[in-house]
């Protein structure tokens, strides 16, 4: 075993679960809004939430690197609630003048009008929930906008004062041809957005979607779609760094990097999942908090559910599984600090992977660096397969 060592950096991830209406593809821990929401009791929470794991990790010395407010809505929070919530936070770290504080939003004109207001809470980042720009798939997506009310958004955002925004796209949509696919990615081209995160849609348990499946693209379309619209991408400035996420030189999402390089990060929130490297113990540890509101806020009982190791035997598989979704090389080092494992660990594995030319070694100041081909990207799933 090597020295487990804090040298990720440390981010903070704020879940806020409420949602106007449960969309029938999500799994995501969301509860539709069914009276006032209690913003204020929610932000009291969530900042005993945060001291309880400052204090139980021993966090007061290490710097905070990017904040990312998902959901749920968000955007269904007003500015003063989410300027609350970010100062508090904020006083109770060291950061960067200008760490990325990023907020999800729905484009709905309502919450589109507030974000000049959440720009001057602090948040330079949005991420826009498009999924699509063509009316009837949005209704069977169980969007509550419309087309023009996302293209107004994105308007909004460009105008907010915010460093970058991002518009959340999917494909392979019910019933949706390839040019429907590429119609909806040259749309959001158009609106010129920093970041595009553009992905297929799934279908997961327990959801609508997966008792009541749609009919959606033929793999040959699928495949279609992908091969041409990362072309689309390409030629208009958008770098893929990630399976699902392009960006313009300079505009990657930090918060989502630190993940998939197998960092620390704080989740505070109902269900928010979090990872930290315990330097003190030599362990890596996982949180998991109350996942619904009512038992989040009730005040006789911790915030906490679930508080788990992660085994040496699970490391490899868990780098990976993150590592692996970027289109960039890891090094020997970066796996070692990050694991606490020597590289003996999974060199045969990673040979393996290279045999059947799903990952490439290259050598980069006397190092050993690791990559996923072509190949290894299109099939994932089975290059996963082999570090399980």
């Amino acid at each position: 075993m090597l020295e487990l060592l804090e040298n990720q950096p440390l981010s903070l991830y704020i879940h806020i679960p409420w949602c106007v209406e449960k969309c029938p593809y999500c799994d995501f821990n969301s509860h539709a809004v069914k009276s006032a929401i209690p913003e204020q009791d929610y932000v009291t929470a969530l900042i005993a939430d945060l001291d309880a794991d400052i204090e139980r990790f021993g966090l007061t010395n290490r710097a905070l690197h990017t904040i990312f407010i998902g959901g749920g809505t968000p955007s269904l929070f007003s500015a003063a609630s989410i300027k609350s919530l970010l100062k508090q936070v904020l006083s109770r770290f060291d950061h960067k003048a200008d760490i990325e504080i990023t907020l999800e939003a729905n484009p709905g004109t309502v919450e589109a009008d507030k974000f000049i207001g959440f720009f001057d809470a602090g948040v330079n980042r949005l991420s826009i929930g498009v999924q699509s720009f063509s009316s009837d798939k949005l209704i069977k997506l169980g969007r509550i906008h419309d087309s023009n009310q996302a293209k107004i958004a994105a308007k909004l955002a460009t105008e907010s004062g915010v460093t970058s925004f991002n518009l959340d796209l999917m494909h392979g949509l019910p019933n949706q041809s390839l040019d429907n696919a590429l119609d909806d990615l040259k749309m959001a081209i158009s609106l010129n957005p920093n970041h595009i995160s553009w992905y297929q849609l799934t279908i997961e348990p327990n959801t609508i979607f997966h008792s009541k499946p749609p009919k959606l693209p033929v793999d040959d379309i699928l495949w279609e779609i992908q091969d041409q619209g990362v072309k689309l991408l390409n030629e208009a400035g958008y770098q893929q760094y990630e399976i699902s996420a392009y960006a313009k030189s300079g505009y990657q999402c930090q918060h989502n990097l630190n993940y998939w390089q197998y960092g620390d990060y704080l989740g505070i929130g109902c269900g928010a999942h979090g990872k930290i490297t315990d330097s003190r113990t030599q362990k890596i540890m996982r949180t998991i908090k109350v996942k619904h509101p009512n038992g989040y806020l009730d005040q006789s009982r911790d915030f906490l559910d679930q508080l788990s190791e992660v085994d040496k035997s699970e490391r490899p598989f868990e780098f990976m599984m993150n590592q692996l979704r970027l289109h960039r090389t890891f090094s020997i080092g970066q796996f070692q600090t990050s694991t606490g494992l020597n590289i003996s660990s999974v060199l045969p594995l990673l040979k393996k992977a290279q045999q059947r030319k799903l990952m490439v070694c290259e050598v980069i100041d006397n190092e050993e660096h690791w990559l996923v081909t072509q190949t290894g990207q299109r099939y994932l799933n089975d290059l996963l397969e082999i570090f399980l």
